[in-house]
C-alpha cells in the first residue's frame, strides 16, 4: 500500500538526507540550469506550478489560527519592513557607489535590495523549523506592497520612475502564494489534521525536488548574458555576495536586538535575506538597460547557496535550541 507506515517512514529518511544535502543541491542547480539552459528552460512555464506545490506542502501543516496569531504580534513584521525597505535599499547605494562607476550596476543594486523577499524563502522557512505562519504572512504583505514599494524606493533613491505589471503580479502571488496557502490549511483544517500526517512525508519530499527544478530552470536564462572574461562580472558577484552575507547578518543582530526568538526568529531571518530575482529580474529587463540586470543575475546565482549556509550557521545551531523554550513563554 503507497501510504503505508513502512513506506512513509522511508519517504521521510529520503526527506531528511535531501535537507542535509541542501547546500550542495542548491548550487548544483544553478550549475545544472547554467551549463544546460536548454533543457531547464523548459520548464519555465512551470516555475508557478512548482513553487505552488512547495507552498501548499507547507500550508498542508498550518491551521487558521496560527495565521491569526502571527498578525496579531506586528513587531517582527515591522522590523522586517524597516529592513528590507530602508536599510537594505540605503546599504545598496552607498556600497555600490563606492565600487563601481557604472550608474546602472549601481540602479541593479538598489533594485534588487527594493524588491520584496522571495516566495522560495518559505521552502527555506520549512527545512529550517521556521515559523509558517509568520513566513507567509510576510511573504504575502510585502509582495502585495510591491508595486507601491519598489517604485518608490527607486523614485526617491535614484530619481527614476518606473511601472509595474501589478495585475501580472497580483496573478502569480494568487498563483504561487494565495491559493495553495488556503487549500493547504482548508485540507488540514477539514481533515482535522489527518491529511498532514498521511500525505506530508511525501510531499516533502517533493517539495525538494521542486526547489531544485525551480532554481535551475531560473538560472538557464541568465546563462548567455555571463560573460567569465569580463572583470565587471567578477567585481558584481563580489559585491553582490557580500551584500547578501551583510543583509544576513544584519537581519540576524536586528533578531537579536528585538529578542525574536525561536521559530520566528528562522522565519524573520530567511525573510529578510532573500530576495524576489524573479520580480526584480522582470523590471530590469523590460525597464532598464541590460546591465542594470547584472546585479540581479549574479544574486539570482549566489543568494540560494548563501541561504542554505546561512541557515545552517545561524538558525539551526542558534534558534533551534531556544524553540522550546520560546514556544513555551509564547504559546500560539
Amino acid at each position: 500500500m503507497l501510504f503505508s507506515q513502512k513506506n512513509a517512514s522511508i519517504a521521510q529518511g529520503i526527506n531528511k538526507q535531501l535537507e542535509r544535502l541542501i547546500p550542495i543541491t542548491t548550487p548544483t542547480a544553478v550549475i545544472m540550469g547554467f551549463f544546460f539552459p536548454d533543457i531547464f528552460i523548459n520548464l519555465r512555464p512551470f516555475v508557478i506550478l512548482l513553487f505552488g506545490i512547495m507552498t501548499f506542502s507547507g500550508a498542508l501543516k498550518l491551521k487558521a489560527a496560527e495565521m491569526g496569531n502571527a498578525i496579531k504580534n506586528p513587531l517582527p513584521i515591522i522590523m522586517f519592513f524597516i529592513f528590507s525597505h530602508v536599510i537594505m535599499p540605503l546599504a545598496a547605494i552607498f556600497s555600490s557607489s563606492i565600487v563601481f562607476s557604472d550608474a546602472d550596476i549601481v540602479t541593479g543594486f538598489v533594485l534588487l535590495f527594493a524588491g520584496p523577499t522571495a516566495v522560495s524563502g518559505f521552502f527555506w522557512i520549512l527545512i529550517f523549523k521556521g515559523d509558517k505562519a509568520l513566513g507567509l504572512a510576510l511573504i504575502l504583505l510585502d509582495t502585495i506592497l510591491a508595486p507601491l514599494v519598489v517604485p518608490g524606493t527607486l523614485s526617491i533613491l535614484l530619481g527614476k520612475t518606473v511601472t509595474m505589471d501589478t495585475s501580472g503580479m497580483a496573478i502569480s502571488l494568487m498563483l504561487m502564494v494565495v491559493v495553495p496557502t488556503i487549500i493547504g490549511i482548508s485540507v488540514n483544517e477539514i481533515s482535522k489534521g489527518k491529511a498532514p500526517a498521511v500525505i506530508s512525508p511525501y510531499l516533502d519530499t517533493f517539495s525538494k525536488i521542486c526547489l531544485f527544478l525551480v532554481i535551475a530552470a531560473n538560472a538557464s536564462p541568465v546563462a548567455p548574458k555571463i560573460q567569465l572574461n569580463n572583470p565587471l562580472v567578477w567585481q558584481t558577484v563580489i559585491v553582490c555576495v557580500l551584500m547578501i552575507i551583510f543583509g544576513f547578518a544584519l537581519i540576524y543582530a536586528i533578531v537579536l536586538l528585538i529578542n525574536c526568538k525561536g521559530s520566528k526568529g528562522i522565519s524573520l531571518i530567511i525573510g529578510g535575506g532573500l530576495r524576489n530575482n524573479s520580480a526584480t529580474m522582470t523590471l530590469a529587463v523590460n525597464f532598464f538597460p541590460e546591465h542594470v540586470a547584472l546585479p540581479i543575475i549574479m544574486s539570482l546565482i549566489t543568494q540560494q547557496t548563501i541561504a542554505a549556509f546561512a541557515g545552517k550557521l545561524i538558525t539551526r545551531k542558534f534558534f533551534n535550541k531556544k524553540i522550546a523554550e520560546s514556544e513555551q513563554t509564547d504559546p500560539k
